[in-house]
């Protein structure tokens, strides 16, 4: 299964936060859409990602004068990407390699999508109900 299969599955909508924006609007931003990470995204492109775990480990470490602070200082700034075209399997591999939860999709070099280690799994269990379905139905007709 390809990125573009998730994506035309979940929808291709991502929530994007300014560099410049304060880490509480971050983080409304974040309740708002029920999401665990935002693209950061300025005049050129994308700049980052941000996700609740980088908020609660530099929360842990600045306390709370931190959340006045622009979402750029804390952001992931190489951000891990694929492509609509990637398989979901080398997806799932990069995920662990580079230890990310939260993927965003480039189409020659525009945002597309993102996809979640919960799209991924879901993606799974779905090709293996589908392979579980296909043996049981060869299985009954003898």
């Amino acid at each position: 299964m390809r990125i573009a299969d998730v994506l035309r599955s979940k929808g291709n909508w991502v929530a994007t936060v300014r560099p410049e924006a304060s880490i509480t609007d971050l983080l409304a931003g974040l309740a708002e859409h029920n999401v665990g990470a935002m693209v950061v995204a300025g005049e050129g492109g994308i700049e980052g990602i941000v996700s609740e775990r980088d908020v609660v480990r530099q929360l842990h470490e600045h306390g709370p004068a931190l959340l006045e602070r622009p979402v750029s200082e804390i952001m992931t700034r190489v951000v891990a990407t694929c492509t609509p075209r990637d398989s979901v399997d080398d997806l799932s591999v990069l995920m662990t390699q580079r230890r990310v939860r939260h993927v965003p999709v480039l189409e020659d070099g525009r945002l597309a999508g993102i996809v979640s280690i919960g799209d991924v799994v879901k993606t799974r269990m779905e090709e293996l109900e589908a392979t579980q379905q296909q043996l049981a139905a060869y299985i009954a007709q003898g």
